[in-house]
């Protein structure tokens, strides 16, 4: 349960615990007679709940509906991410999350990264700017995920999978980061809602890439979000190696077979 210093600091009430990831303890509670949504864990996330926040105001910005980033910081041992609690379930307008994924995606960047680094999961994730899509790609996204995977003892033959990219130079685009079907969810109203962001300036495919990755959405949401250009076919496996090396590096060999089947069906299109 949350810890009484905690709850004075917070004004919290009546909290208890609620699913919510993998990686944070959860908790439902009132505030002033408000229901709030707590994420806890160790002082050491501190930093990545200031970056979720920020994320979510980015979302907000945008004109996304996202849970209101209310508080953040350290009480003794622990880091806290306070939010509007918002009722959600995981069906609804598939339509609107399309158009909503959309109008986002043309929120424009003036070069591909932001301007803090933040997580993928509990990983960190580095955004600072480069001199093509290809080469950000290549050393703030799959490098520092291969690096981290031999150091994890996996050995993988890492084909340089982002060649696919170098005459591939999208506009950037504000981009959700972490888009699995996981962290949308939806209104009672059927009124999608985003959560859980990793933002950044980069190519929109890899947005439309994730949601491809575990399962895919339904197709009323894809044909609400319109065509993709000539190549995503392939460069989506691009992308979504990225995630599945993160999951690997989070959560283990079961991952393994899937990261080295991407890598051999990316080296057979170089």
């Amino acid at each position: 349960m949350i810890d009484a210093a905690l709850a004075t600091h917070l004004g919290l009430a009546d909290a208890e615990p609620v699913r919510g990831g993998c990686i944070h303890r959860c908790y439902r509670a009132l505030r002033g007679g408000r229901a709030v949504f707590i994420k806890l864990n160790d002082a050491r996330f501190a930093d990545a709940f200031s970056a979720e926040a920020d994320g979510l105001q980015a979302l907000r910005n945008a004109g996304c509906t996202v849970p209101e980033a209310m508080a953040h910081g350290r009480v003794g041992d622990k880091a806290y991410l306070l939010l509007e609690h918002l009722d959600l379930r995981p069906g609804g307008d598939f339509t609107a999350l399309g158009h909503m994924l959309a109008a986002m995606h043309r929120s424009p960047g003036e070069r591909h990264g932001w301007p803090r680094d933040n997580y993928i999961g509990s990983t960190p994730q580095a955004n600072g700017a480069c001199a093509s899509w290809a080469e950000f790609w290549r050393t703030r996204r799959l490098g520092p995920q291969l690096a981290l995977a031999a150091r994890n003892g996996y050995e993988l033959d890492a084909v340089p999978v982002w060649e696919l990219l170098r005459d591939h130079e999208p506009s950037p685009s504000l981009l959700h980061g972490d888009l699995w079907g996981g962290n949308a969810g939806f209104l009672s109203n059927g009124a999608p809602v985003l959560f859980d962001p990793a933002v950044y300036y980069g190519d929109r495919e890899a947005d439309l890439a994730m949601t491809e990755l575990f399962g895919g959405l339904p197709r009323e949401f894809y044909s609400a979000y319109g065509p993709l250009p000539a190549g995503y076919e392939m460069r989506k496996h691009a992308y979504n190696l990225y995630h599945l090396l993160n999951h690997l590096n989070l959560f283990g060999g079961g991952y393994l077979a899937q990261v080295r089947s991407t890598l051999r069906l990316l080296a057979d299109a170089l």
